[in-house]
Order: structure tokens, then C-alpha cells, then sequence
């Protein structure tokens, strides 16, 4: 079965009690339209050919409490519609924000913020519209099945007279609903390429800023742009030749009423008051007829959205935890085991990786950009798994630990620091959100922040930006150093923690950091010379793997790759 149907039978499922709702009322509205045009015809035939008031008078108090229903099923209709729709597109942002959450590194590398934004939020939006039209969709079908039925009995000469173009119809629906099928998945795509775009602009505004890269971006954003309207008109274009054609049938099926049927009843086959009706029920057809050709092509976009929002449901994560899965070792020793590893089908970036932390210790990580520093902390955090070889903590295998353990037990701050539109207080109690004021403001002192924090408008009360740029590089960074040492992990992997931070600062943070890697497994990556003398031991990794281990100061004295990879990077700090 193909996958957009199914998530949206899976969607239907959960809804089904609001949709069976939208449904009934649907039904009693509709029901109650279709019912007028008979007694409409009661009240011609018997009522004033006849000349009989009292049959005029049931007519019209019939006809109010047809109105009443129809009124009161229109009001329910509308309540269902708009709860479905609601319910429906919180369904799937959910879905998606859960399934983006249990998602490993891998996938998001491959499927960009932007893509998973435009699944939470356009398609989203297209499969609600779909649960948003049931009801009333069901009831227009109705109408047409109704209508159709009573017009053959009361009269089938007419009728099949009338209703002629309908098989012609249906063969119309299934091309129509293929051709806009094929145009709307195209659109759809070309939309999700567009809000990947106004993603990566507007995270990396001031980057575009500071390169002047405005007016190109927005020469690329205008051809995108173009791309998706283009589509569009494409998807229109079948609209423009299915939609009329559809709406023109019960005008060619009322002038057939008024030349047949005024024969019929010149003839004395037909009584006027069926003339009426056939009359009311082809009016009463216009709507309906083209509200269900819309319905076609909101089926398609939901079924293509669909199709969408099950790619991310059924994407399944290359990191999972093991069914056997282990708790953290108290014991924190850290083991790279002859570690092999590669982001793709390129050369590896870690090969025959080797290298071992004693619990309690720090290690500085050196080496050139590009030698695999960064992916042996994300694998030691299990963001990744390696091709071969092993990652252990307390000699167990990363890949048998509890994850979210394994998450608890390793602490990260990375180079790049990320901050929430939240409090202070909310960013550095993040990963313990039971954690108390007293903790919170000793991780802040400890990662000497406390004191441009304190100096903040509102303390550690204010509502930082989104992403905390309103905050220096190097402040944002103090306050992930907190973050972590508020998380307390018994394994600390600090990956170009000081970068940001000036000079005038660095000299607070390195006291800071001591004392939080005083006891502590701790993964240092580092530059500056002065942040790897923390570590109690450095090794200098080169193309993926270990050539060199010893203390920073014996480095110094006797290793001229050291030397220079000090130099190089004191260069380029410069």
C-alpha cells in the first residue's frame, strides 16, 4: 500500500470519533437540502395547482424545520471541520518533531532543518485540509447519489436525459487526479527546496551580511521562487480545464430540463411541480459538483504531503540502542580500540584510530584541521558508529550503553555554541530541568559567567535571542561551559570550548575548567596552548590516527610536529 495512504488511514484512526462527527453532520446538512426540492414539489402539485392552503402550510413548516437542521448540521459540520483540521495538523508536526528527535546524526546530515521544517509546517498543513473538508465532502457526495437516485424514480426518462454525462465524468476524475497528482508532488518539492533555503539565510544571516551576499541570495531565491510559482500555474492549468468542464454540467443538464422536460410537461407526462424539481436539483448539483472536483485536488496535495511526512516517520536511525542495552559504568575510562570510520563512501577521516583515557584524567586532542579530532569526541558521544573497531567507557562498548544514559554520562560543549530564545536560567539548566537556583548560579560561576550575567537586565531572568546571538561569542560560550557543568557528567568532552572567549577571559575559564576536569574523564580539543596545558596528557593526532602522546610541556621540548602545530595555530588565532 502505498505510504501516503497509509499515514493517512494511521491519521484517520486517531481521528476517527471527530471524523465520524463531521461525517453525520455532514449528512444531516446535506440530507436536509436534498429533502426541500420534494416538498417543493408537494406545494406546486397539490398545493397551488390544486389551490389547497393547508398543504401550502405544512410545506412552509416543513421547510422551517428543514432550515433549522440544516442550520444547526452546518453549525456542527463547521465545529468538527475546524477541530479535525486542528487535531490533524498537530498529529503531524508532532509526529515529525518526535520521529526528528530519535533521528541519529546521519540522517540529519543528509535531510537539512529547512526540508523538516517544510514537511512540520506546508505539509502539514495539506494533510488538514484534507480531514477539514470530510464532512462536508462525504455530504456533497451524498447530495450527487441522492439526487441521482430520486431523479431516476420519480422520473427515469429525464433523468437518464439529465444525468448522461456522468460516466463521461468519471472518466474525466481519473485523469484529472493523475495529472494533478504528478504536478502537485513537483510543487510540493520545489516548496520544500525554497523553505530549505529562507532556513539557511535566515540562520546564517549575518554571515550573508558580512560577505554582501544579499543580492545574489536574492537573485537565487527569486529563480526558486519562480520554479515553485511555475509549478504552481502548472498545477493550475489542470484545474483551469477540469474545474469548468465540471461546473458546466448542470447547466447543459438544466437546458435539458427546460427543452425536454417543458415538452414532457406540455405533453401531460411530467407534473410542473417535477419540472420544479428537477429544476431545484440541478441548481442544488452546481456546488456540490465543484466543490468535489476541488476535493480531488486536495486528496492529491494531502496524499503527496503524506507521502512526505512518512518518508521522515520511516526513516530509521543507524544509531539504536542495544536490546540488551547496559547501564553507565560507574568506572569512566575511555577506549578508542583501533577505530576506523568514515561519514560516507570517502576516505576515512579516523583510521586505526587508538587511544585511552584513565578515568578521571584529561587528554588534549592536537592536530591539523581535517585529522578527525571532532569525529572521535561525536563518536565517543555516540552521534555516530564506527565502521570497525570499538568506543568504550568503563570497558563496555558505547553501542551496549543505555542511551539515554550514555546522553546523561557524556557531556559536550562544542566550538559552535547553541543557545535557546529562553532565560538564562532556562539555557544553563537545559539538560536538568530539576536542578535548583543554587546549582544553577554555581555552574555560572564556575564557567565564569556569573558576572555578565548579573550585569543583564533582568539577571538570569532575561530572554536571550534566538540562538543567544544578542550575546558575544565568547559569553554564549561561558554559558554552555555551565550548561555542562550543571549536567555534572562523569565523562566531559570539550570541543574548542575557549575559542570564543577573548584573552582577557581566557585566564578565568581555564581556572574554571580545572577545577570542573579535576577528577573528571575529560576529552579536551583544543588550539591554544595554554587550554591544552590543562590536560594532564596531549596526543597529536595525524591523517585519522595517534602519532604522538606525552604531556604538553615534554611536547614542547621534543617534538618539532608539536611545535609547529602550536605555531600554526597561534598563526591563525592571530
Amino acid at each position: 500500500m502505498d505510504p501516503g495512504w497509509r499515514y493517512l488511514g494511521s491519521v484517520s484512526k486517531r481521528l476517527r470519533w471527530t471524523i465520524a462527527g463531521a461525517i453525520v453532520s455532514g449528512l444531516a446538512w446535506q440530507g436536509a437540502a436534498i429533502t426541500s426540492p420534494l416538498l417543493i414539489r408537494r406545494a406546486v402539485d397539490s398545493g397551488i395547482v390544486h389551490a389547497n392552503r393547508s398543504t401550502l402550510s405544512w410545506v412552509c413548516a416543513g421547510l422551517v424545520v428543514l432550515g433549522a437542521i440544516e442550520a444547526v448540521a452546518g453549525g456542527t459540520r463547521h465545529y468538527f471541520a475546524i477541530r479535525n483540521r486542528a487535531l490533524a495538523d498537530a498529529s503531524v508536526r508532532d509526529s515529525i518533531f518526535r520521529r526528528a528527535l530519535d533521528l541519529d546524526a546521519r540522517y540529519h546530515d543528509r535531510v537539512g532543518a529547512g526540508e523538516l521544517i517544510s514537511r512540520a509546517s506546508n505539509d502539514a498543513e495539506l494533510v488538514a485540509r484534507l480531514f477539514d473538508a470530510i464532512g462536508h465532502t462525504i455530504g456533497y457526495i451524498l447530495t450527487v447519489l441522492a439526487a441521482t437516485v430520486v431523479l431516476l424514480v420519480i422520473d427515469w426518462h429525464l433523468a437518464l436525459a439529465v444525468l448522461a454525462p456522468l460516466p463521461l465524468l468519471s472518466f474525466g476524475f481519473g485523469r484529472y487526479s493523475k495529472r494533478y497528482a504528478e504536478r502537485t508532488k513537483v510543487n510540493q518539492e520545489e516548496l520544500g527546496e525554497l523553505t530549505s533555503l529562507v532556513e539557511e539565510t535566515i540562520a546564517g544571516i549575518r554571515v550573508v551580511k558580512g560577505l554582501g551576499a544579499g543580492p545574489s541570495l536574492s537573485a537565487r531565491f527569486r529563480r526558486k521562487s519562480n520554479e515553485v510559482v511555475q509549478t504552481a500555474l502548472e498545477v493550475a492549468n489542470v484545474d483551469a480545464v477540469f474545474l469548468p468542464a465540471l461546473e458546466a454540467l448542470p447547466l447543459v443538464g438544466l437546458l435539458v430540463v427546460l427543452w425536454y422536460g417543458a415538452h414532457r410537461v406540455l405533453d401531460g407526462d411530467i407534473t410542473v411541480g417535477t419540472f420544479a424539481l428537477f429544476t431545484f436539483y440541478l441548481v442544488l448539483l452546481v456546488n456540490p459538483l465543484r466543490t468535489i472536483g476541488q476535493r480531488v485536488s486536495t486528496v492529491q496535495r494531502a496524499a503527496a504531503a503524506a507521502r512526505r511526512v512518512a518518508d521522515v516517520l520511516q526513516a530509521e536511525p543507524v544509531v539504536v540502542e542495544s536490546p540488551s542495552a547496559r547501564p553507565f559504568p560507574e568506572r569512566a575510562d575511555v577506549r578508542f580500540n583501533d577505530v576506523r570510520f568514515s561519514y560516507g563512501d570517502e576516505r576515512p577521516i579516523l583510521d586505526g584510530f587508538t587511544l585511552e583515557i584513565p578515568a578521571g584524567t584529561s587528554l588534549a586532542l592536537v592536530g591539523g584541521t581535517g585529522s578527525g579530532k571532532s569525529t572521535a569526541a561525536a563518536l565517543l558521544a555516540r552521534f555516530y558508529d564506527p565502521n570497525a573497531g570499538s568506543v568504550t567507557i568503563g570497558g563496555v562498548d558505547v553501542r551496549e550503553l543505555r542511551l539515554d544514559e550514555l546522553r546523561r554520562g557524556v557531556g559536550l560543549v562544542f566550538e559552535e555554541t547553541f543557545l535557546f530564545g529562553d532565560t538564562v536560567r532556562g539555557n544553563v539548566g537545559f539538560g536538568s530541568p530539576d536542578a535548583d537556583d543554587a546549582a544553577i548560579m554555581r555552574a555560572t560561576r564556575l564557567a565564569g559567567a556569573s558576572e555578565f550575567v548579573e550585569r543583564l537586565p533582568e539577571g538570569y531572568e532575561t530572554v536571550l535571542g534566538e540562538r543567544g546571538f544578542s550575546l558575544s561569542g565568547g559569553q554564549r560560550q561561558r554559558l554552555a561551559i555551565a550548561r555542562a557543568i550543571l549536567a555534572d557528567p562523569q565523562v566531559l568532552i570539550l570541543d574548542d570550548a575557549t575559542s570564543a572567549v577573548d584573552a582577557t577571559k581566557e585566564h578565568e575559564i581555564r581556572a574554571a575548567l580545572a577545577e570542573v576536569m579535576a577528577g573528571r574523564t575529560t576529552l579536551v580539543i583544543a588550539h591554544r596552548p595554554a587550554t591544552i596545558a590543562l590536560a594532564d596528557r596531549v596526543a597529536v593526532v595525524e591523517d585519522g590516527r595517534v602519532v604522538e602522546q606525552g604531556r604538553h610541556a615534554d611536547l614542547l621540548a621534543r617534538s618539532p610536529r608539536y611545535r609547529e602545530l602550536l605555531a600554526l595555530a597561534a598563526q591563525e588565532a592571530a
